[in-house]
């Protein structure tokens, strides 16, 4: 018999601890519908305690999806309970969900904590959130390293106390598949309760088993898995759930269960967060990788011609990777190009399609045809909240110049559609360029690294750049991208949206925050 597992998406709270990710609370709603329309069962939204920001995050998003759960994370801390109680409350589904470590190393290192407290912590929390709200996860933080039998009692109490799911988080990427297995298969049948208890997996990739981790625990009879899109996370990421999710469809003969993910829309997804976290999807990566469907042995070639099924097993279109249905160029109007943006999942507003559709047509002036790719890359950066309110213009250079020396003039725009203009000089194009927006923003930020890739293939190609900065005021990093048919612009785009992220940083960084780094 075919299980059905449920899928709970941690992106916007695990995964924004990717370094260099933040998203802003528009972002955060935009992925959580996508996320609902993908079928994600639960989405967790954010740690609620952690800042005012996660607060309202969490809060919007409870009150904006329609079908999916909605969870918030709190540590065994009262005020943490009430604070992701009063963020989920409005959700359809409300859900809490609350941690506490239960290894040696971190009672002794972090918590100071003996196991008795522990457990005693674990009563007096899950029942408190019980208490507001019908359905609970608990996890055992660094369940993995933790002593076995007092993981067990760990678990037993929270059971005790009301708790519903119940989360085995390898928290630093240590376990393998046989030993997850035992642990689950441990749990599973020494836990007492009259009522369901579902178990789920959270696994870290440090050692590249996370997917297979997580594969092995619904094996071992897990009915929830946790994991993000991409596998973004930090360190080396989180469980990606679209493998997870496809695994299962390819392997229902194996696992004998289902994922409740609407696979179309797997490649709308994993590009969205791409997108708005930064990070560029490995051309390698599984399932959603640009190389994912290439062939490039002329035996593979020859074999996929005769039955694509001798060197592939996943199909583009299962996970929503088609020829464009509807390609567009210079002569696609207003509605055709709507419907595209529609068609890929692409969060807009009305206001937005004025600056997007110029856009677009700037770019069919230059390319015979636009792809799906090319119109993600297009939209990148336009529904960016940006609060200095000024956009990027243009750039250009004086040539005038010894051969030695680049001089670069960075052209921004204000609401009032004013051009404001600043001049670098630098010893290389793109040097002078980041120097002039460094003098624009009045910022003297670290580039950490910088990187082109082609949005498509072809001469015609637009280009893509991905930069990671750091803030020297906070020592926080972030990864912003940009895109153009122009390298010097792209380049241009990436590290002023960069400064944008920076900018907003330093106007919030009076407010009170609790790091938000559960290290679940």
């Amino acid at each position: 018999m075919t299980r059905k597992i449920e899928f709970f998406d941690t992106t916007l709270r695990d995964g924004e601890q990717t370094p260099g990710v933040s998203f802003s609370i528009d972002e955060k709603v935009a992925i959580a519908k996508q996320l609902e329309k993908w079928g994600i069962t639960v989405i967790e939204a954010g740690f609620p305690a952690a800042s005012p920001d996660s607060f309202e995050a969490v809060q919007q998003i409870a009150r904006s999806l329609k079908t999916t759960s909605v969870t918030g994370l709190a540590r065994c801390v009262i005020s943490d309970i009430d604070k992701a109680y009063e963020a989920v409350k409005d959700a359809v589904h409300p859900q809490i969900h609350v941690f506490i470590a239960t290894s040696p190393i971190h009672l002794q290192y972090k918590l100071k904590m003996t196991e008795e407290q522990v457990l005693a912590s674990i009563k007096e929390c899950v029942s408190y959130a019980r208490s507001k709200i019908d359905v609970i996860e608990f996890s055992p933080e660094d369940a993995t390293r933790s002593d076995r039998e007092f993981l067990l009692k760990a678990v037993q109490t929270a059971v005790d106390a009301g708790a519903t799911y119940i989360n085995i988080p390898d928290t630093v990427g240590y376990t393998t598949p046989a030993e997850f297995t035992e642990i689950f298969t441990y749990l599973i049948n020494n836990i007492h309760s009259e009522r369901e208890i579902i178990f789920s997996p959270h696994c870290h990739d440090d050692l590249g088993m996370a997917v297979a981790n997580s594969l092995a625990a619904i094996k071992a009879g897990a009915g929830r898995v946790e994991g993000t899109v991409n596998g973004i996370g930090e360190r080396a990421g989180n469980a990606a759930l679209e493998e997870i999710a496809v695994a299962l469809h390819i392997r229902n003969d194996f696992y004998e269960a289902q994922s409740p993910l609407n696979l179309a829309e797997t490649v709308n997804t994993a590009a969205l967060v791409s997108q708005y976290s930064g990070i560029a999807i490995p051309k390698n990566k599984a399932v959603v990788g640009a190389n994912a469907f290439a062939h490039e042995s002329g035996i593979h070639q020859d074999g996929v011609l005769k039955n694509a099924l001798t060197y592939e097993i996943i199909t583009p279109e299962l996970v929503g990777l088609t020829h464009n249905a509807l390609p567009l160029g210079k002569l696609s109007g207003r509605h055709a190009f709507t419907e595209k943006l529609n068609a890929l999942g692409i969060s807009y507003k009305t206001s937005d399609i004025d600056t997007l559709f110029a856009k677009f047509k700037r770019l069919a002036d230059k390319k015979r045809e636009i792809t799906d790719a090319d119109i993600r890359a297009l939209v990148s950066g336009v529904i960016i909240k940006n609060p200095t309110g000024f956009e990027f213009d243009h750039v250009r250079f004086d040539n005038n110049t010894d051969e030695n020396s680049h001089k670069a003039i960075v052209s921004l725009k204000n609401q009032e559609d004013e051009i404001l203009s600043q001049t670098a000089t630098g010893s290389g194009s793109i040097d002078a360029i980041f120097k002039a927006i460094d003098h624009f923003f009045q910022h003297d930020i670290k580039l950490d690294s910088y990187n082109v890739d082609a949005v498509t293939n072809g001469i015609d190609a637009q280009a893509q750049v991905h930069v990671t900065v750091t803030n020297p005021t906070s020592q926080t990093c972030f990864n912003a991208t940009g895109s153009d048919y122009d390298v010097l612009a792209a380049s241009a785009k990436a590290y002023f949206n960069a400064n944008i992220l920076v900018q907003k940083e330093n106007k919030q960084g009076s407010q009170k925050v609790i790091s938000a780094h559960a290290g679940i």
